[in-house]
């Protein structure tokens, strides 16, 4: 199967165009650059453009057969400063994108969803059936997208995967790619930064939540693990499956401390750290139901936190042309 990676010169879209090619598919990767990296995109064919270029993406959608769609604004904090930008990209212009899809030939659709659709669960662990009441404009402008999906299947027979994500963390274990943000926000990286003198400390955000020790507890997950479930999701479609939406989790979650604590085994080195103030819109706990996925794709985390952290330090390594040794 020939795929568009759209968002494929960042993170997770990257890590997708590689587990696609492991499993013999062709993959164009098509993105603007705007927070995507060209060295992500090594090795592919890559196509500039931007979601919102209709012209454009009509030309590479005659060349496909399915879509994988990466190409979101992601941070959270800043969707709630700059709510605007969000459902600018991540609705106005991804509606762009769909009905770019609606007009070509290709019906299967992968949509890089978020935990953030349901918002502040009221029991754990989080299954797909959880009302979806996000509490920020990012998970909403997600959510909303989900309904056009809903509706697009109903009248167009398009047919998708949304793929809900809980924490995307770790690297490549070939080394090919890893996690780059500019700037950066996520716990590992960010402690990464605190060992190496980049920044002052790694701040906490709050030790006073209903935890066993004080931090917020996140659901892990390896980012080849999540690119695998991506590649099992788009052959889904394309033996018949029906539209479904789908958690991507470990089902066992990681207090803020608990990863600091790893990332110190992993390393060798202390974390410095600076207790701050909780942020707006932070659950206590997210954690993943991942049972539909392992029953309908057959899929199952299987890397664990040790190898997230190991990972994504030898990709840190690498980047700096230090020799990394396991």
């Amino acid at each position: 199967m020939s795929i568009l990676v759209v968002g494929g010169a960042g993170y997770i879209g990257s890590h997708a165009a590689h587990s696609l090619r492991r499993q013999g598919h062709e993959v164009i990767i098509y993105d603007n650059l705007s927070t995507g990296f060209k060295e992500l995109a090594d090795g592919f064919e890559l196509v500039i453009g931007d979601i919102a270029d209709s012209a454009k993406l009509a030309g590479v959608l005659r060349r496909v057969d399915a879509v994988m769609h990466f190409a979101a604004h992601a941070y959270v904090g800043e969707s709630v400063t700059d709510p605007r930008k969000y459902f600018q990209n991540n609705l106005q212009s991804a509606m762009v994108l769909l009905n770019a899809v609606v007009d070509s030939p290709v019906r299967k659709f992968i949509f890089s969803s978020t935990c953030a659709v349901y918002g502040t669960p009221d029991k754990l662990p989080i299954t797909e059936e959880t009302p979806r009441l996000p509490v920020n404009p990012y998970g909403a402008s997600k959510m909303a997208f989900e309904y056009a999906l809903d509706a697009y299947d109903r009248a167009y027979g398009l047919r998708f995967v949304s793929f809900r994500y809980f924490n995307a963390a770790g690297a490549d274990e070939n080394g090919l790619v890893g996690e780059l943000h500019y700037p950066e926000t996520h716990l590992i990286p960010c402690a990464f930064e605190a060992i190496q003198q980049k920044r002052a400390a790694l701040e906490v955000f709050g030790d006073d939540y209903p935890t066993p020790d004080g931090t917020c507890i996140r659901d892990y997950i390896h980012v080849t693990d999540l690119a695998e479930a991506h590649v099992l999701g788009v052959e889904h479609l394309s033996h018949g499956g029906e539209s479904v939406k789908v958690n991507l989790g470990t089902g066992t979650g990681a207090s803020v401390n608990e990863v600091v604590s790893t990332i110190e085994r992993v390393t060798g080195q202390k974390v410095p750290k600076r207790i701050a103030p909780r942020r707006a819109g932070d659950p206590p706990e997210l954690v993943a139901d991942p049972g539909r996925a392992q029953k309908l794709l057959n899929w199952r985390a299987k890397r664990s936190l040790e190898q997230i952290v190991s990972t994504a330090w030898a990709w840190e390594l690498s980047r700096q042309g230090v020799q990394h040794s396991s």
